[in-house]
């Protein structure tokens, strides 16, 4: 069983950022980037999409030595994370939608 995701603000800027290009494996260096958010928000984040079965990581398959640095670990969304994470930031979208909406005589 799968652990149910809390879409707060702070997730929703990290699914934003898988989503701009879903098929493509994104590290946390990127992601941190991507977000605006620090590793400390970020990496408990996508272990809770990880977890949740939204998001999957890989290690990067290179020598350290040989490109001068550690490998990354590359994340990911899921099948079920990409549909998932869209119909949760469009949900979002509408409820902004709706909060910001003019409404008739409140100009």
């Amino acid at each position: 069983m799968t652990d149910p995701v809390r879409v707060t603000t702070a997730v929703s800027k990290v699914l934003a950022a898988l989503l701009e290009d879903p098929e493509a494996s994104r590290y946390g260096l990127d992601l941190m980037r991507a977000s605006g958010h620090p590793s400390g928000t970020l990496y408990p984040i996508l272990l809770r999409l990880q977890r949740a079965g939204w998001v999957e990581t890989r290690w990067e398959e290179i020598d350290p030595a040989e490109a001068g640095r550690p490998a990354r670990r590359y994340y990911r969304l899921t099948p079920d994370g990409l549909v998932a994470a869209r119909a949760e930031l469009a949900a979002l979208r509408q409820q902004l939608d709706r909060a910001f909406v003019t409404k008739p005589g409140m100009a």
